[in-house]
């Protein structure tokens, strides 16, 4: 029987939103043990957080649990999970990998391209595992829609639609001191230069390069701040140009009244279109040119990659949680191959990781630079 894999997690502790996702998704499927934490920069809360989770070893500094963790005689942490805000991800994350250990890091990777770039080197050097949590290409539907791109069910793609709606923060909600995640995501020293672009900008950017395995080469963008006096962007939309001539648009908003995490990705080709609605995520949209709409289901697809994704019988819905549970998943079948010097699991291989993260920041570098010239197209490096 394989052994669950030994997890340590930096954040998340008290008053955290997605540290109490990660410790779901982690044990989901049973192949983590969360052993160890630095789950807060107050000792005391670190240490409640830790007892109210389960957690056995708490740390007062996520250095400390680096090389406490490193130092343990056949029981120190096998993988890392950092989900702090976005200013630690780095140096955490450097901490972690110089120790010789796994890194499973929520998105953005940096806030900037460097700090991302020399994380993507280190993890390579390494030969680490360095998973990111885009947890929408953990749906199976999702994996299943880049599988009919591949195999050229829709023929060339002509036509990219992203777009990633919110209104959490359509009020200065961050001002009272009382919501904890809008405070540090709209702090330009916590969450970096990119805000609403940050948050979820990158991930409707990676849904669509994941999806139709594309990258854009040009984009034109244009960031703006909706609430007076919040300091960094909260709506971002750009138009995407792409080396096949492809075009595209992304927009994100955190600002959308009404909208709750409506997440939707449209690909048109010479030959069918699709659509896939994330707050609908048992169902793909597929459609020929001049053919009727197929409804394909959870459960129902033939592909091997949904069915990897796949833990319940068609009818019996999966969502967000479970999509989450699958990158925890495809990480483990890594982590154990590259511990044991065997070529990594084909079915593991839409794992998002490092060099997914330092895309998005190429993203990120470009969206800023196009809105700071008032919208010129800019190339992604990389792209």
């Amino acid at each position: 029987m394989t052994r669950k894999l030994r997890l340590g997690m930096v954040g998340g502790g008290q008053g955290a939103f997605i540290g109490a996702v990660h410790r779901i998704a982690a044990r989901l499927d049973d192949r983590f043990e969360l052993v160890a934490g630095a789950l807060s920069s107050d000792p005391q809360r670190a240490a409640a957080s830790a007892a109210e989770a389960g957690i056995a070893r708490s740390y007062a500094h996520w250095r400390e649990m680096a090389q406490a963790e490193a130092a343990r005689e056949g029981d120190g942490i096998d993988a890392v999970a950092i989900v702090t805000p976005n200013h630690l991800h780095a140096p955490v994350a450097t901490a972690f990998l110089e120790a010789g250990i796994h890194v499973i890091c929520d998105k953005p990777l940096a806030v900037s391209l460097a700090e991302g770039q020399a994380l993507a080197k280190l993890a390579h050097e390494k030969k680490l595992l360095f998973a990111l949590t885009h947890t929408y290409s953990g749906y199976p539907l999702v994996r299943h829609a880049r599988e009919l791109v591949e195999a050229g069910e829709l023929g060339e793609v002509r036509v990219v639609q992203v777009e990633y709606a919110q209104d959490w923060l359509a009020e200065p909600v961050e001002a009272s001191g009382a919501n904890k995640q809008a405070g540090w995501r709209t702090d330009p020293a916590l969450a970096g230069p990119a805000g609403c672009l940050g948050d979820i900008g990158t991930h409707a950017y990676h849904l669509a390069a994941f999806v139709t395995g594309m990258q854009p080469e040009w984009l034109s963008a244009e960031l703006h701040t909706f609430v007076p006096g919040r300091r960094v962007d909260d709506h971002v939309q750009a138009m995407l140009r792409y080396a096949n001539g492809a075009r595209g648009m992304l927009w994100a908003s955190q600002v959308a009244s009404g909208a709750e995490n409506a997440l939707r990705l449209r690909v048109y080709g010479t030959k069918a279109g699709l659509a896939f609605d994330q707050e609908s995520p048992n169902e793909l949209w597929l459609t020929p040119l001049g053919g009727l709409a197929q409804r394909l289901t959870r459960g129902r697809v033939k592909s091997e990659v949904a069915a990897h994704a796949t833990r319940v019988p068609s009818g019996h819905p999966e969502g967000y949680l479970e999509a989450f549970a699958q990158l925890y998943t495809d990480a483990a079948l890594q982590i154990e191959a590259l511990d044991a010097g065997q070529p990594l699991p084909p079915q593991s291989r839409l794992l998002t990781t490092v060099d997914d993260g330092v895309a998005g920041l190429h993203f990120i570098e470009a969206v800023l630079a196009s809105s700071q010239a008032g919208g010129q197209y800019r190339k992604l490096q990389g792209g």
